[in-house]
């Protein structure tokens, strides 16, 4: 008998592959990720950097390039880093990417304290419940929909529903909407790629998962297919047709300066995870 396992990661795949990065492609990158820090910081406290994460970098520095925002750069010391000084970009598409990022660890929050019951889960939620109820008024029909098909994974988790395609789907629409900047000429395109990506995001978190889920006899849509001699390969498969899919939606995107930097996420960062899950599998299998 499966027990309920509310949530998932879902967090963590979206990085670049550093060592096919060139040093300044690289410092670039950063100074995103350290504008979302600093942006997470201005606007919602200390407390937010916390939610820090890769993958809203990678929305920060899309859909920056993508719309060609006026940024400010600022070259400074900050309190993680105080020995030397780091640049970091501001601007009103990271101020967004800061904001889809309290929106995911507030129900990141929600799915572990409902979990696994640990305090710290549910009080880091109260911290930023203040700050998710401004943003959900800012975007009432996008929170609406990723509410919504948050709480629709984990009925359908809770259930047992094992169709892999309907459980990706909605998080794929999670992601579909957080992509998706305004409603303009864009719209279908990141909608797409976000889509693609979601899902390719879940079906890599369950594929991450599939054999601590086993020995704790949790809930994994893989768990019928994980006995299988081509289950690697099987999956492998999957997320090569989502990955694709979501590709094929980002270069429509007219995208120039530092696209090489997203490519390398999109193309080869986010199979790392995949390749040390698979690379771990193959050590314990002999």
């Amino acid at each position: 008998m499966l027990t309920y396992k509310r949530g998932r990661k879902m967090f963590g795949y979206i990085v670049v592959n550093k060592p096919e990065l060139k040093f300044k492609e690289f410092d670039i990158y950063q100074s995103y990720y350290c504008g979302l820090c600093q942006t997470l910081r201005n606007q919602y406290g200390l407390k937010a950097q916390v939610s820090l994460n890769f993958d809203m970098t990678f929305l920060a520095m899309l859909l920056s390039l993508l719309y060609d925002v006026p940024t400010k750069k600022v070259h400074e010391r900050c309190v993680i880093h105080p020995m030397k000084k780091h640049d970091k970009l501001l601007n009103d598409c990271i101020d967004y990417a800061a904001k889809m990022t309290i929106v995911l660890a507030y129900y990141k929050c929600q799915d572990d304290w409902m979990d696994e019951r640990k305090p710290v889960k549910q009080i880091y939620k109260k911290m930023i419940s203040s700050s998710y109820l401004k943003i959900k008024e800012e975007y009432p029909k996008k929170i609406k929909v990723i509410e919504e098909n948050l709480q629709k994974i984990n009925a359908y988790e809770k259930e047992n529903y094992d169709h892999i395609d309907d459980l990706a789907g909605c998080f794929g629409r999670v992601m579909g909407e957080i992509c998706t900047y305004q409603d303009d000429i864009f719209y279908d395109d990141l909608y797409e790629m976000g889509f693609y990506l979601g899902k390719f995001i879940y079906l890599l978190d369950a594929y991450d998962d599939i054999e601590e889920d086993i020995k704790k006899k949790t809930f994994n849509p893989f768990i019928k297919d994980y006995q299988q001699p081509d289950f690697d390969e099987r999956c492998h498969a999957l997320l090569e047709m989502m990955i694709a899919r979501s590709a094929n939606a980002f270069e429509c995107l007219p995208i120039t300066e530092n696209v090489e930097i997203l490519r390398n996420i999109l193309y080869s960062g986010v199979w790392s995870k995949y390749e040390l899950r698979k690379m771990k599998r193959s050590e314990d299998k002999k």
